[in-house]
């Protein structure tokens, strides 16, 4: 909060623009044209955001690496191995999209028009920044962040980073729906679990549907052969593969901080983990059984 706070200050001195958190952030982009009136209701309409021709001029970051995956499929495994590799920087989860630039002022906003910015183009702006300033602490190469909720923004994603890479971290979807509902039973009973998990995976299949060239790593492969699917990972980033990333060790507090990503002691052992059997038969939910068949999971 102390980086919105400076960046604020830094924005209302010099533009009016403010930044906030956004409640609920739109999940694609809206076609690039004329900006139109606030409706009825007096609500502004959603912001258009355009695909930068230029990237040496709008972007900080090069190259970028997203983790599309439904929750509780072991994205936070698979951020831990990479994170140990020399070239390879996986923070936690970073949740950019909730980033949102608002206008302090009618002025502010003119002003922006008349660069031919936006909002939405500067919400990019704001994401690429602070992704960029992660990296550039990190003194790596490449940053890759793993948010699942990303998988629901894919688009938004692809016309801020045009050069952007995507990993699609897949896992039965009975395991993740049965991880969910274990992650906090008090909160969600297994049949609404399974539904609301159920979300990320059709959002993360539409992401796998929506983008081109990306490279798919199933989590029980994964843990059955961590070596053999992290040399395949590294090929497709463009890194060699190195031997310690095979056991990413034990990490200071801010490497696993709750409700950024898995926090539980089974992600806290720093070497992976055996998966537990697939599920069969009556173990998997009536509907989980489309996507089992669409993932390649059918029993």
């Amino acid at each position: 909060m102390s980086l919105l706070r400076n960046l604020n200050r830094a924005l209302t001195a010099t533009t009016g623009l403010q930044v906030r958190r956004a409640p609920a952030p739109a999940s694609t982009a809206a076609p690039v044209g004329p900006k139109t009136p606030p409706g009825p209701s007096g609500k502004r309409p959603a912001p258009r955001y355009r695909c930068p021709d230029d990237l040496a001029l709008d972007r900080l970051l090069r190259r970028p690496v997203f983790i599309m995956s439904p929750v509780r499929s072991g994205s936070t495994l698979l951020r831990m191995l990479l994170n140990t590799h020399s070239r390879l920087h996986s923070p936690h989860e970073l949740h950019i999209r909730r980033l949102e630039v608002g206008y302090g002022t009618r002025l502010s906003e003119r002003a922006m028009d008349a660069l031919d910015l936006s909002r939405g183009d500067l919400e990019h702006l704001l994401w690429d920044r602070v992704m960029h300033r992660e990296l550039a602490a990190s003194g790596k190469d490449f940053i890759v962040e793993k948010t699942p909720s990303n998988a629901f923004a894919y688009r938004r994603i692809r016309d801020c980073w045009p050069d952007a890479r995507f990993v699609f971290l897949l896992r039965h979807p009975a395991s993740i729906a049965r991880s969910w509902h274990e992650a906090d039973p008090g909160k969600r009973t297994a049949d609404e679990a399974a539904v609301d998990a159920l979300r990320y995976m059709q959002a993360v299949d539409n992401a796998r549907k929506g983008l081109t060239g990306g490279h798919t790593v199933r989590y029980e492969e994964l843990t059955a052969d961590p070596e053999g699917k992290l040399r395949g990972l590294c090929s497709f980033l463009g890194v060699d593969f190195e031997p310690s990333m095979l056991d990413y060790g034990e990490r200071d507090g801010t490497q696993v901080l709750k409700g950024l990503g898995d926090w539980r002691d089974k992600i806290r052992t720093g070497s992976v983990q055996a998966d537990r059997p697939l599920p069969t038969g009556d173990d998997v939910p009536e509907v989980l059984r489309p996507m089992c068949v669409a993932w390649g999971y059918d029993a």
